[in-house]
């Protein structure tokens, strides 16, 4: 045995000392791992909802200003529209009233006058543009700051990584050490109790060890086949050890098999003629030896000389095997008795009144449901019609709004499709 691995008094299994406390000490750093980055991932999320925040608050600023600038633009040109309208309007009406040299004069004042006008909106439209820029450059800015707070994030998570998994590390090879000393101590300890109670147990006596075996035969014949008969041979009495009777459902006695249990640590062949003395004489079926030393020519259950042999490990499945055939043989052997009076019994039911109304009986459930069931298949049938023409109308409009919107700003930017491509 190595010094990593301890073995189970009860089983004899190997147990791996290193990889039990690797998954323990494995289980109980990842938790804490998972606790200290899930509280930091939860942080991170905060400062980055607050930068999601300030950016779609921007955006809707920007939105808002391009609006009020459309808007502003729109009504100053409408406003010079309806002035030069206006002027020209009250040009006209002046030529008529006053001499060219007037009108001449008063035009060119009037022309002097738009021209500083129009020189003064150009100054405001510029304004609005540098605005714009200042806006533009302020969102570039913030890209940037965002940029930079990810790659920050991502340095912060690793160096937490790192740090924890260099003190996993530490704290899981001190512990380790302390546990594989209790470990070995323990494996001392119970080596030495071990030794001890191997040296009681083979010190009982051969006889009580086979009186056991035979308890626990009984036993578990009566637990697994409460049905049956299981009778005890008391001591001293010529015969087998264990005797069963075989009993059907209807508790009609099918067969026997009788038992020897023999828990000594060598075989002996005439165990075998004895068994089949004692199998004749109380005329049982079959007849099996349950032993703890196999015969030397047999390395696992089978018959020898027309006796069953095999060890308390294998008797459960094979007796399922024994009752199985004995009750197989008992119900074909019974089904010939009588053969010509239950042929005439079963003609006269198939042929009677009572056999006529329940086979009617069955034939009416079955159109009923037959014919339940073609109602419903047709009336499903006319709703998936329905529905089917729906979706098709829905999907020829759909087409027309998607061609329409392509048309205009193209597929890039708006995704209309309501099935999967």
């Amino acid at each position: 045995m190595s010094d990593n691995k301890i073995k189970c008094p009860n089983c004899g299994t190997a147990i791996d000392v290193d990889e039990i406390l690797n998954h323990q000490a494995e289980e109980k750093y990842k938790k804490e791992f998972e606790e200290k980055l899930r509280i930091t991932n939860s942080q991170l999320q905060k400062e980055k909802d607050i930068i999601l925040t300030e950016k779609q608050r921007l955006e809707d600023w920007k939105k808002s200003e391009k609006e009020n600038y459309e808007k502003e633009r729109e009504k100053i040109r409408l406003e010079e529209a309806e002035k030069s309208r206006k002027k020209i309007e009250e040009e006209r009406l002046k030529i008529t009233a006053e001499q060219s040299k007037n009108i001449a004069e008063k035009y060119e004042l009037d022309l002097k006058k738009l021209q500083e006008e129009n020189t003064l909106r150009k100054e405001e439209n510029q304004a609005l543009k540098n605005q714009r820029l200042e806006l533009l450059k302020k969102e570039e800015a913030l890209e940037e700051e965002k940029k930079n707070f990810d790659l920050k994030l991502q340095e912060q998570k690793k160096a937490v990584k790192d740090e924890l998994e260099i003190k996993i590390k530490l704290e899981k090879d001190a512990e380790i050490d302390l546990i594989k000393k209790e470990f070995k101590l323990r494996e001392e300890q119970q080596a030495k109790l071990i030794d001890e109670m191997k040296r009681k147990a083979e010190q009982g006596s051969m006889q009580l060890q086979g009186e056991v075996q035979e308890l626990a035969l009984e036993s578990l014949l009566k637990e697994a086949f409460p049905f049956d008969l299981i009778e005890e041979v008391g001591k001293g009495v010529r015969g087998a050890d264990c005797i069963q009777i075989v009993r059907n459902n209807f508790g009609q006695p099918c067969g026997k098999i009788i038992y020897e249990s023999k828990r000594t640590q060598r075989f002996s062949n005439d165990w075998i003629e004895k068994l089949k003395i004692d199998m004749r004489a109380q005329n049982a079926d079959i007849a099996v030896i349950v032993t703890q030393e196999m015969p030397k020519d047999m390395l696992q259950f089978g018959e020898k000389n027309g006796i069953w042999i095999c060890t308390y490990e294998e008797i459960r499945a094979l007796v399922h095997v024994f009752r199985n055939s004995i009750l197989k043989v008992f119900a074909v052997t019974k089904s010939q008795e009588n053969k010509g009076d239950k042929i005439q019994l079963l003609y006269d039911y198939l042929t009677s009144r009572e056999f006529g109304e329940q086979w009617k009986a069955i034939r009416e459930g079955f159109l009923a449901m037959k014919h339940s069931i073609d109602t419903e298949r047709n009336a499903m049938e006319k709703l998936w019609k329905a529905r089917e023409k729906q979706l098709e109308k829905i999907l020829l409009n759909a087409s027309h709004i998607s061609g329409s919107v392509e048309g205009i700003a193209g597929m890039e930017h708006i995704d209309l499709n309501l099935l999967d491509e």
